[in-house]
């Protein structure tokens, strides 16, 4: 069964008088979810003692944690001390990780800046390798590396950009990141057609097993001609995409992804209407 979960802590849970990591779990039981992203966008923060003792909170919860790694990583950079750097980055990421049982990180691969896409990729592709390198050496190559596709035109990180980094090797699984996706096609990826041959394209470039399993975040976002713009809410219909269509598909065809939920300020109870969704087209699909 696929696992949803917010990223981050919702607004409504500070409200309910939530303060810290350790009251995270018993908030999502609350809400029936039994996913959740810990937020390291800014900066790996969280001592090993305290990623310890949330993770063992969050598995008696029966809860699957994956870890966002630091928005400034670049893994494209054309200044090689930031791309070092980066793979330093993933590291810290990956061991806070292990020390809470998650078993994922989310890594953004940069942006294409004054060099060509392809210039850009070729980077990233070596940055990737090397951080992939130096995981298995810190005894950390256990922990699934998750490429995240990206939702601004001239970032890094389109569909067929995320699948040629996950070619790395077979341990790397993609974040789709369906607003993102929506987002930087400019619209393209609003319809159950469209959301099926992406589907299509992961698992004929990645295989049967990251196709059925893959990471994913959702939100509906603004977007311009230039992309990503603002994230909103589920309630906020005017914007794209529609979440329904994902959830026939992944139910019509037995996926199992953890799907996180980025909705601005109410990723929890989001994600929760996002899981009736699916257990609804499940239903309907008979399983």
């Amino acid at each position: 069964m696929p696992k949803f979960g917010p990223a981050g802590n919702s607004e409504d849970f500070y409200a309910s008088g939530g303060k810290s990591v350790y009251h995270v779990p018993d908030w999502l039981k609350k809400h029936g979810l039994f996913a959740f992203e810990y937020q390291c966008g800014r900066g790996v923060k969280i001592s090993d003692d305290s990623a310890r003792d949330f993770g063992r909170l969050a598995a008696e919860g029966n809860i699957r944690l994956s870890v966002h790694a630091p928005y400034y990583i670049s893994l494209s950079s054309v200044e090689e001390e930031k791309r070092n750097k980066s793979i330093d980055y993933i590291l810290q990421t990956l061991n806070a990780a292990n020390c809470m049982g998650a078993d994922r990180i989310v890594v953004h691969s940069g942006s294409c800046g004054s060099i060509t896409r392809l210039e850009a990729l070729k980077l990233a592709t070596d940055t990737l390798t090397r951080a992939v390198k130096a995981a298995d050496e810190c005894g950390l190559g256990h922990i699934r590396i998750c490429p995240e596709t990206m939702g601004k035109v001239k970032q890094l990180g389109n569909v067929e950009e995320v699948l040629k980094l996950c070619m790395i090797d077979e341990r790397l699984i993609p974040t789709l990141d369906f607003g993102h996706i929506n987002a930087q096609s400019i619209g393209a990826y609003n319809t159950k057609e469209s959301i099926a041959n992406l589907l299509d394209a992961v698992h004929n470039t990645l295989g049967a097993e990251r196709a059925k399993n893959f990471h994913a975040h959702y939100s509906r976002i603004e977007y311009t001609r230039a992309g990503e713009k603002k994230h909103h809410t589920m309630a906020e219909t005017e914007y794209e995409p529609d979440f329904e269509p994902i959830a026939e598909l992944i139910a019509e065809r037995g996926l199992t992804p953890r799907i996180i939920c980025e909705s601005a300020g109410t990723q929890t109870g989001d994600a929760a209407l996002m899981q009736e969704m699916y257990r609804k087209n499940l239903e309907k699909a008979g399983a």
